[in-house]
C-alpha cells in the first residue's frame, strides 16, 4: 500500500504542476511530519510515509514545469504560420495510410527559414499523397508551411497532438528524399512485418472483413468504411476497433481463463502462454506506444498471477503508471493511457465479483466436474472480465467519443467473445500468408467467421431506433463523481460484513431515536413535506411551449417557458414588477431565468 500511496502523490503532484506554477522549496513541507516521531512513537511507519507522500507530491508539481521545452528558435512549433520554410528530417513512425491521405511523424533535425540551415528539434505531422510511397527511416527534405493543428468544432485537434508530442503540422509539402532505411533496424523490421502482414489480410478476407481485421490486429484504421465505423460508435463498440489497454485487458483475461481450462492452475503454463500472445499482439500493431504501454500493463499482471499475489497487481500497476507518467508527463491526459489503467484497475477489483457469481451460477447448474462445466465457466469469466472492464472505462470512453450507447453493454457483452478468436485466427493466417498463401486462406475462412458474427452483433443493435445519446454533458467532475462511487462500492463489497454491522448499528439507533419521538412532533413535518412534494409535482414543466405576457408597468414583458428552459424578453424598467409576474408564472422552486434579452 505505501508504493500505491507514493505513486497516487507523484501522480497527483504532476497535475498541481500542470495547474499551477509550485517552487521546488515547497518539497520542504514533507519534513513537517517529521517532528512527530518524537511523540507518537508507535505511528512512526504513517509519520515516515505521510512526510513522503508531501516530498512526492510537491516533487511531482515542481517536476512538471521543469518539463516542459522552452519554446525558442531551436523548437520547431516556432516557426508555425511565419510563411514557407524547409525542414529536413526522418520518418519516425510508422505511415498512417487514410481514405484520402496519409500522415507522416516527421522529427525535424534542420530548418531552412530564408537563409542558412540550423539545427532544430521537433515533430511534425505532414499530410502527404495516399501510398505516397513513403516509409519508416525515409531521410526527407519537406518545404511547405507549417501550420499551429487548428481546433475542430467537436474535438480538441490542438490538445490530441500535444499529448503526442506534436505541435506543428503541414499539408502537402513538395518532398526530396535524401535518404533511406536511416532508422532503427528493429523497429524497420516490425513495420515491414507489419505492412506484409496486412497485404496478406487484404488478400485472403473480404471487405469489410479485411479491414476490420487490419484494424483489430494491427490498429490500421484507415480502410474501415465509415458506415461500419459509424455503427461501432453508435453501439458503444468502438473501443473494439481502437487498440487499448481495454481490448488487452480483456484478451489477456480471456486468454488466461483458457489458459486454466487447458493447463489447470497447478501449471503456469497459461500464465506464459497469455504473456507470449499479448507480445506478439503488441508486434503485430507494430510496437505503437498505446500498445506497449497496456502490454507492460497487462505484464505486470501476468507476473503478479505468476507469483501467487494477485493483490500486488495494483500496486506494481499504480508504480507502473507513475513510472510512465514521470518520464513523460503528458501522458496523464493521453486517453489511451488512460483506458489502459483503468482497464487494468476493472480486471483486479471489479472482475473477481462478476467471475465468483458466474461460476457460482455455472456450479449450481450444471456441477463442478465435466467438459461442459469447465467451457461453461471459461465463457461465464470472459463475460465478467467484459463487464468489469466496461464498469471502469465507460465514462472515460462516453467523455472522450462523445457518445453514450444504451446498448453499449449488452452488444459489447456479445461482441467481445470474438476478439481473442479473431486475434488468434487472424495472426496465425496472416504468418502462415507470409509462407503459402493457400494454406492462409483456408485459416482465414475461420477469422472470417468470427469478424462476421462481430459485424452481425454490432448490425443488429444498430437497427434498434433510439439507441444512443450525445454526452457532452459528461465532464470532468461527473467522472470523479462516478469514480468515487465506483471505489466506495467495491471497498464496500469487501468488506460486507463491517459495513453490514455499521449500517445496523446505524438503523437501530435512528429507529430508536425515532420512536422515542412524540406523534405530535412528528406528524406535521411530514404533512408539510408530503404537500410541498404534491405541489411540486403537479407544477412540473410539461413538454409543451408556454409564452406569457407579464404587465411590467410599461408595456409587457414575456416569458417562455419550454423543455424546462425560461426565457425572459424586456423585464421593463424596474424589478418589482417582473418579480412578481414572474413568481405568479413560475413554479416555487424555481429560481433561475436560463436566457434574458
Amino acid at each position: 500500500m505505501s508504493l500505491i500511496y507514493l505513486s497516487g502523490a507523484w501522480v497527483l503532484g504532476i497535475w498541481l504542476g500542470s495547474r499551477f506554477g509550485l517552487p521546488l522549496a515547497l518539497m520542504a513541507v514533507g519534513l513537517i511530519p517529521l517532528p512527530f516521531l518524537f511523540f507518537f512513537r508507535n505511528r512512526r511507519k504513517t509519520i515516515i510515509l505521510s512526510s513522503l507522500c508531501l516530498v512526492a507530491l510537491f516533487g511531482g508539481a515542481a517536476y512538471f514545469p521543469s518539463n516542459q521545452a522552452i519554446i525558442d528558435e531551436s523548437r520547431l512549433q516556432s516557426y508555425n504560420d511565419r510563411g514557407t520554410v524547409e525542414i529536413r528530417g526522418t520518418v519516425n513512425a510508422d505511415p498512417e495510410i487514410g481514405d484520402k491521405t496519409t500522415h507522416l511523424r516527421f522529427a525535424a533535425a534542420e530548418i531552412r527559414a530564408g537563409g542558412e540551415w540550423q539545427p532544430v528539434s521537433g515533430t511534425a505531422l505532414l499530410f502527404v499523397p495516399v501510398y505516397a510511397g513513403y516509409s519508416y527511416g525515409d531521410v526527407l527534405n519537406a518545404t511547405g508551411k507549417l501550420q499551429t493543428p487548428p481546433q475542430l468544432s467537436d474535438f480538441d485537434y490542438p490538445g490530441y497532438l500535444a499529448h503526442q508530442g506534436i505541435y506543428s503540422t503541414m499539408l502537402y509539402p513538395k518532398i526530396e528524399v535524401v535518404a533511406k532505411g536511416q532508422g532503427s533496424r528493429l523497429l524497420g523490421w516490425v513495420y515491414a512485418l507489419r505492412s506484409r502482414l496486412s497485404q496478406t489480410l487484404a488478400a485472403i478476407l473480404p471487405e469489410p472483413q479485411a479491414a476490420l481485421a487490419q484494424g483489430i490486429l494491427l490498429g490500421i484504421r484507415g480502410n474501415i468504411p465509415p458506415a461500419v465505423s459509424d455503427a461501432f460508435s453508435r453501439t458503444g463498440t468502438a473501443h473494439i476497433l481502437a487498440i487499448s489497454g481495454v481490448n488487452l485487458t480483456i484478451v489477456a483475461a480471456g486468454l488466461l481463463a483458457f489458459g486454466i481450462w487447458l493447463f489447470g492452475r497447478r501449471r503456469h503454463l497459461y500464465v506464459w502462454l497469455a504473456f507470449g500472445l499479448i507480445w506478439l499482439y503488441a508486434l503485430l500493431t507494430g510496437m505503437q506506444p498505446p500498445v506497449v504501454r497496456g502490454a507492460i500493463m497487462a505484464s505486470l499482471f501476468f507476473a503478479a498471477e505468476a507469483l501467487g499475489r494477485q493483490r500486488s497487481a495494483f500496486t506494481a500497476l499504480s508504480f507502473a503508471a507513475a513510472v510512465m507518467v514521470g518520464i513523460n508527463p503528458e501522458l496523464l491526459w493521453d486517453a489511451s493511457f488512460q483506458l489502459s489503467f483503468l482497464a487494468m484497475a476493472g480486471l483486479i477489483f471489479v472482475s473477481p465479483a462478476f467471475i465468483t457469481l458466474g461460476r457460482r451460477a455455472v456450479n449450481a447448474a450444471m456441477g463442478e466436474d465435466g467438459a461442459a462445466p469447465r467451457l461453461a465457466r471459461v465463457v461465464t469469466d470472459s463475460f465478467g472480465v467484459t463487464l468489469g472492464a466496461i464498469i471502469a472505462v465507460w465514462p472515460v470512453v462516453a467523455h472522450y467519443f462523445g457518445i453514450f450507447s444504451l446498448v453499449g453493454l449488452p452488444a459489447t457483452l456479445l461482441a467481445m467473445p470474438a476478439l481473442p478468436a479473431i486475434i488468434v485466427t487472424g495472426a496465425l493466417a496472416g504468418g502462415v500468408g507470409l509462407i503459402f498463401l493457400p494454406a492462409a486462406q483456408v485459416i482465414a475462412w475461420a477469422t472470417w467467421l468470427f469478424l462476421s458474427y462481430m459485424l452481425l452483433v454490432v448490425q443488429a443493435f444498430t437497427a434498434i431506433p433510439n439507441t444512443y445519446i450525445e454526452v457532452s454533458a459528461i465532464g470532468p467532475d461527473l467522472i470523479v463523481v462516478y469514480y468515487l462511487g465506483l471505489a466506495l462500492a467495491i471497498w464496500g463489497g469487501r468488506h460486507r460484513t463491517r459495513v453490514s454491522a455499521t449500517v445496523t448499528s446505524a438503523v437501530s439507533k435512528a429507529s430508536g431515536f425515532m420512536s422515542g419521538i412524540p406523534r405530535k412532533y412528528v406528524i406535521p413535518p411530514l404533512l408539510i413535506m408530503a404537500v410541498l412534494v404534491w405541489v411540486a409535482a403537479a407544477t412540473m414543466p410539461d413538454d409543451n411551449t408556454h409564452i406569457s405576457f407579464l404587465d411590467v408597468g410599461q408595456g409587457d414583458a414575456a416569458l417562455i417557458q419550454t423543455a424546462g428552459q425560461d426565457i425572459l424578453i424586456d423585464g421593463g424598467p424596474g424589478s418589482q414588477g417582473v418579480s412578481l409576474g414572474l413568481g405568479r408564472k413560475m413554479p416555487f422552486w424555481d429560481r433561475t431565468i436560463e436566457l434574458f434579452a
